[in-house]
């Protein structure tokens, strides 16, 4: 008998505690009580006669969702594969069991999201979807879930859209609208450029421009004859120069023998 007890002891041990994991908590329920009191991580004992421990995931979860079907604004049919960043407010993880119960993603989450997807995608065209409004699409239904959700202890931190279907047709136009807007921007890059090259050829010429008037200005007849002095002295240090003053009216023949 005394075996048998010692045998049982480390069983009974071993079922009287359980182990919280790092990103859990844990919550007591005693006769199908709650207790308001949350368990951290570590290793705690209680009873399992009359006691069982619910653990409660409060890291971020990433819960994929699908939408099928909901009209945008001109009342097209929209799909999209999208996914919802959530978490349990630790604190609030007793409130949660006791309002909703331990599957509160189908029951509330999946709910709120559907209908706040339906309430924002109503406001946009499904161009905006696939361009560049998707990330403010995506900001509007996160907050209208964490609106709802905050005050019963789920905190939702943000909304992806990984992937849209447009009905048929639809998608192709747009992809070939925003090919043309590209080409359309780039085009008018290249115009710019021209422009500015334009612009600095014409500055460049007004610079040679002004610099040959101001020289043509300051050309007079004493500085041209003085330019010509200086001229005839260099020539004249040149021992295979020749100089010939003469009226400037005369032609004249230069053997190229030197008679």
């Amino acid at each position: 008998m005394k075996k048998l007890i010692f045998c049982l002891l480390p069983a009974l041990f071993i079922l009287s505690c359980t182990t919280i994991r790092q990103g859990e908590v844990g919550v007591k329920r005693r006769f199908g009580k709650l207790d308001p009191e949350v368990k951290g991580s570590g290793i705690h004992s209680y009873n399992p006669f009359t006691t069982t421990i619910i653990r409660v995931p409060v890291r971020t979860i990433n819960l994929p969702l699908a939408l099928e079907n909901i009209p945008s604004k001109e009342g097209l049919n929209i799909s999209a594969e999208m996914a919802v960043l959530y978490r349990i407010v630790p604190e609030k993880a007793p409130q949660v069991l006791t309002t909703i119960g331990e599957k509160y993603e189908s029951v509330v989450i999946v709910s709120v999201f559907r209908s706040a997807a339906a309430d924002v995608c109503a406001r946009f065209f499904a161009k905006d979807m696939y361009t560049g409004q998707r990330e403010e699409i995506e900001k509007e239904i996160a907050a209208e879930m964490h609106t709802v959700l905050e005050k019963r202890g789920i905190v939702v931190e943000s909304v992806l859209m990984k992937s849209i279907q447009l009905p048929k047709g639809l998608a192709q136009s747009i992809e070939q609208k925003l090919e043309a807007e590209q080409q359309a921007q780039q085009m008018e890059f290249v115009l710019m450029k021209e422009h500015k090259e334009a612009d600095r050829k014409v500055i460049e010429a007004k610079g040679i421009a002004d610099s040959q008037k101001i020289i043509s200005e300051g050309l007079n007849k004493q500085i041209i004859e003085y330019k010509t002095i200086e001229a005839f002295r260099q020539l004249a240090t040149s021992p295979n120069s020749k100089i010939i003053i003469t009226d400037g009216k005369t032609p004249m023949l230069i053997n190229p023998n030197g008679q």
